[in-house]
Parts: C-alpha cells; sequence; structure tokens
C-alpha cells in the first residue's frame, strides 16, 4: 500500500472535485480510495506514506502529441541552415536530424524526453518517430525505455515518401511489428498506432500499403494541415481537401490522431466530428514554426475530441497550457477566448484520448483508476477550491515544481530526485550520443 496525503487534493472526479486536506490511496497499479489524510492514514497505519507536505495532490498529466527524436536537437547549429518556411524547417532540421539517428541515438532521445516527462509530472505520453537513418526496432528500444523509466507510451513510426519506397515499407511494417507487439503486451502500459507523416509526402499507394498492413485495433497518427503547403499539394494532386482526402482513404475515425488541423475549415471540422477523430493542438510548436493559429476553438466547439500536446517543443503540459490560453486570446482579440476550453483539452479529453488505448481510467483521482498521482510544490496565497484550482495552474504552477511522480503504482520521482534510473549516469550518456550526432551532421 502507498498512501499520498497532507495535499490540497484536485480529483479531475466531479463527484469529489477539491479535498483542502486530503490523500489518496494506492494499491499496486490502480488507486482504492481518496478521502481526507486524517481518515486514511488513521485506516492504514501499515502504508507508505508519501507527505505532499501541503502542496497540491493531482493526476499525472498526460502528452497527446510528442517527438522523442527531437530531443538531441537542443542548441544544433547546422551549417547552412537557413529556412524560408516551414518546408526548409522540416527538410533543413528535422528530416536531416531523423536521417542520421542511430538505434542508440534513438534510444538516448527516449531517455531524455522520458526523464523529461517524469520531472514534468508527465506520465502517459503519445509519441510520433521517426528516425530514417535506423527504422527497424527503433519503436521497440522507444518502448524498452519507456518500460524502463515506467511511462504509460503509446508509440508509431513516421511513415514518408521522402526518402523512397524501400524505406516507407520498412517504416509501415516497424509500426505492424510493434503494434503486433503492444496487442499482446499485458501491462496496459504500452500501445501502437499506425504513424503518418502528413498528406504531402504519402500517395495513395502508400496508404493503401499502411491499410494492409494494419491491425484493424489500431488507428492512425498523422499530422493533418500544419502547413498551407500540405494543403495546397493536396488540392493540386487529388483535387480536394486534406480531411477529405483521408476521408476517402478511410485513414480517419475514433483511433485515429490528426495533430495540428490549422488549415481546416467548417466542413472539414464537421467531418473531422462525425468519425469522431481525435484532434491534438500543439501551440508553441505551431507558433515557433511560424505556421499559423489554427482554428481549435472553433474545432473544440464543433463537438470534435480536442487534446493538448506539444510536439516535442517542450515536455511540460502546464506550460503548453498557459501558451494555448494567451495564444487564441491574442489571435481571436478575445478576453474570454480559452478559459474553459483548453483546461478540458488538457485534463479531461486529453485522458479520454488515451482511454481509447488504454483500459484503466486516467487523468482521475477515483477508487479503481490508474495510480498516476503527482505532487506539486504550490502552497496557494489566495483561497483555493474545486471552482478556481485551474486558475491556479495557469497562473501559479509550472512543470519543475512537481516534486513526486508516480505512474501506474510506481514512484518514478520522489522530491526532485529520480528513482527508476541513475539520472547523472544517464545524462552522461545522451551528451555523449548528441555530440556524435552533431559533429556527424556538420561533418
Amino acid at each position: 500500500m502507498l498512501l499520498v496525503g497532507n495535499g490540497r487534493v484536485i480529483t479531475r472526479d466531479e463527484a469529489n472535485p477539491f479535498l483542502e486536506n486530503g490523500a489518496v490511496l494506492i494499491e499496486n497499479d490502480r488507486i482504492i480510495k481518496v478521502g481526507s489524510t486524517e481518515e486514511l492514514r488513521k485506516e492504514n497505519q501499515g502504508a507508505e506514506y508519501i507527505d505532499a507536505k501541503g502542496g497540491v495532490i493531482m493526476p499525472g498529466l498526460i502528452n497527446a502529441h510528442e517527438h522523442i527524436y527531437s530531443a538531441l536537437a537542443r542548441g544544433l547549429s547546422i551549417n547552412g541552415y537557413n529556412p524560408d518556411g516551414f518546408l526548409d524547417i522540416l527538410d533543413g532540421l528535422w528530416w536531416t536530424i531523423d536521417r542520421t539517428l542511430t538505434l542508440e541515438q534513438t534510444k538516448q532521445s527516449a531517455v531524455a524526453t522520458y526523464i523529461d516527462c517524469i520531472k514534468n509530472g508527465v506520465t502517459t505520453v503519445f509519441d510520433h518517430h521517426a528516425s530514417y537513418g535506423a527504422i527497424k526496432d527503433s519503436l521497440f528500444v522507444i518502448g524498452d525505455v519507456a518500460k524502463e523509466l515506467g511511462v504509460r507510451t503509446c508509440l508509431c513510426y513516421e511513415v514518408s515518401d521522402r526518402d523512397g519506397k524501400d524505406k516507407m515499407k520498412e517504416a509501415v511494417l516497424e509500426n505492424a511489428a510493434f503494434i503486433k507487439h503492444a496487442l499482446a503486451d499485458q501491462t496496459d502500459m504500452v500501445a501502437g498506432m499506425m504513424g503518418l507523416h502528413a498528406s504531402f509526402t504519402l500517395s495513395d499507394e502508400t496508404l493503401e500499403y499502411c491499410a494492409a498492413n494494419k491491425p484493424e485495433e489500431v488507428g492512425y497518427h498523422i499530422h493533418v494541415a500544419e502547413g498551407i503547403e500540405d494543403l495546397y499539394d493536396s488540392l493540386k494532386k487529388y483535387g480536394k481537401r486534406i480531411i477529405d482526402r483521408l476521408m476517402d482513404q478511410n485513414i480517419l475515425g475514433p483511433k485515429t490522431i490528426a495533430a495540428h488541423c490549422i488549415y481546416v475549415n467548417p466542413h472539414e471540422m464537421e467531418v473531422l466530428k462525425e468519425t469522431d477523430t481525435m484532434v491534438v493542438h500543439n501551440p508553441e510548436s505551431n507558433m515557433g514554426n511560424a505556421c499559423g493559429c489554427p482554428p481549435t476553438m472553433e474545432i473544440f466547439h464543433h463537438g470534435v475530441l480536442t487534446g493538448l500536446g506539444t510536439d516535442g517543443y517542450t515536455h511540460d503540459m502546464i506550460e503548453s497550457y498557459k501558451v494555448a490560453n494567451i495564444l487564441h486570446k491574442h489571435h481571436l482579440c478575445d478576453a474570454n477566448a480559452a478559459w474553459g476550453e483548453v483546461p478540458v483539452m488538457l485534463f479531461k479529453n486529453n485522458a479520454a484520448m488515451a482511454n481509447r488505448y488504454f483500459k484503466k481510467p486516467l487523468g482521475i483521482l477515483k477508487e479503481g483508476a490508474a495510480a498516476d498521482v503527482i505532487i506539486m510544490n504550490y502552497n496557494p496565497i489566495t483561497p483555493m477550491t474545486g471552482a478556481n484550482c485551474n486558475s491556479h495552474i495557469l497562473f501559479g504552477m509550472n512543470g519543475s515544481q512537481v516534486t513526486t511522480t508516480i505512474a501506474n503504482g510506481r514512484i518514478l520521482m520522489k522530491d526532485r530526485i529520480l528513482t527508476c534510473i541513475d539520472e547523472e549516469k544517464a545524462i552522461d550518456n545522451v551528451r555523449t550520443e548528441a555530440e556524435k550526432l552533431w559533429k556527424t551532421i556538420n561533418a
């Protein structure tokens, strides 16, 4: 038994949303009770006790769109790289990195990313991987790191025609092999999807090959209309908008994630809703790549299940919450925009999306839910309740205030010290491979 107590508990359970001095009782991988600290300590005197010290206890966070392969890019300067638009950013930076990555560098990218996730209270990650220099077994390497560090993970490989037919097929088969592996796994900690890059790098023939090799239990994870060039390409080559093309290719559906969706119109939003396709908003990446502000508020209000991701730009979901909040206010010139929508995306919809792939209830502290619990070093100076806790998170918290991270009942970090890995040794290995990668790229 593990008892986490002496904190303000944000449960995300509508029947019991907030406890002023609450505790969460964990047995194995499940939460078995949420109640007052005094009551649960008295009832469970033999349980291991973690003292939140008056901080905030809340569910582990979920990142609905990550890019582990980008981890070693921080600070990288590539000779001759001076991008003029989104396509130059893709080819000059990201595709250059993924064509160069070795399996060991993919592994160290995963180590670095999962460490950062744990330190930011993220216990579930949907990753979209690419390493065209080393495709085979790349998802299995990432999956092994996720298992070692204890982070729940749904993985896919980014299928694309950009490096030729042979590598495209190898990428599809890597997806198929990992999906089969994940479906056979009984831990409820790993899942797989069929990854796709974007419409403009995927021929109809390639999409048909993906469909022929995709188990029916899973969907696709694809970038949609992230750049205007993607839309132009679809209109020119196929005479239809991207969502209509994906609909015709049977890509959409309740198990499919459409990331970004910047250049979509109301008709496409209606198609996304009718097919129950999931959409993930990545505000910092869209701004950083100068791709534009997606109509996320409109997509959300169309009834599309819309979540929040980082696209590898950060691993701090609270940071993404802050940026999404101000982006849409600024873009719409509406001070009321995003107040309600973005916290629903992060705290409710991300969990709903994750539960299309994982069995135990996620993103909530209640009996029977997954034992994913984090503690924030935050002691409010103003009254805090279930009604205003999102405002406290938005204006008072950030990922670096996470002191303890528990995933599936396993303590991954306690008092900012990782318990699942020797952090210093691990980061030394990451640095070694990062330096090798940089030297290879600029050789």
